[in-house]
């Protein structure tokens, strides 16, 4: 088996590259979607988010008010920290339950832990290597705004909310450069599977 990271900027295409590497055959244990398990109604970091946040936060339906919660954090370090503290450890429990599963039932697998903040939240820890997705932060401007319909201040305050995509790359023990149209980024993919599945099987 092999544990590796793969991380990126904010709408540097790592989703995109964690799919392909799905469809190839890793085992993918994605942070976003554990993240979102455990603020779901009722979860404690539900009930802690409601606390610290207040009923404003929280939707008619239970669930969070994601946009508003996501605007009040992105211009306020000191509350982002605070949201960022309640979600992070439980997001790391859950990852390493999975993991663990993962490893029991495929002993050869290739799993890649796909944690956006991996940087930031310091979730390095037993990774063989760290796989990261870049763009320029021009290109990351650009694509964040087209992507979630927003304008270049609000972008930038996302973006500035991350470690710099340069410092990641530096960071990086691989590095994927998603600048270029799919296909190019799809060959470098592969190429780094290729060498990850192999060193997987050959590390029971």
């Amino acid at each position: 088996m092999l544990i590796v990271g793969l991380t990126g900027g904010i709408a540097s295409g790592k989703s995109t590259v964690a799919q392909i590497f799905r469809r190839a055959g890793a085992a993918v244990v994605d942070a976003d979607a554990i993240a979102r398990r455990v603020v779901e109604p009722g979860q404690p970091a539900w009930q802690s988010i409601k606390a610290e946040f207040g009923e404003q936060v929280i939707k008619p339906d239970g669930t969070l008010n994601r946009p508003l919660l996501g605007k009040l954090v992105f211009t306020d370090e000191i509350l982002r920290r605070r949201l960022e503290g309640i979600i992070h450890p439980k997001v790391r429990d859950r990852m390493i339950q999975e993991v663990a599963r993962i490893i029991d039932a495929s002993p050869d697998a290739l799993v890649i832990k796909d944690i956006p903040l991996l940087f930031e939240t310091g979730m390095t820890d037993g990774l063989s290597e760290i796989i990261v997705v870049y763009v320029p932060m021009a290109i990351q401007l650009e694509r964040l705004m087209l992507r979630d319909a927003i304008d270049s201040e609000a972008a930038r305050e996302r973006i500035m909310a991350q470690m710099p995509i340069e410092e990641k790359r530096r960071l990086g023990t691989m590095v994927i450069d998603n600048s270029d149209d799919l296909s190019h980024t799809e060959a470098q993919a592969m190429r780094i599977y290729a060498e990850l599945a192999n060193r997987a099987r050959n590390n029971r």
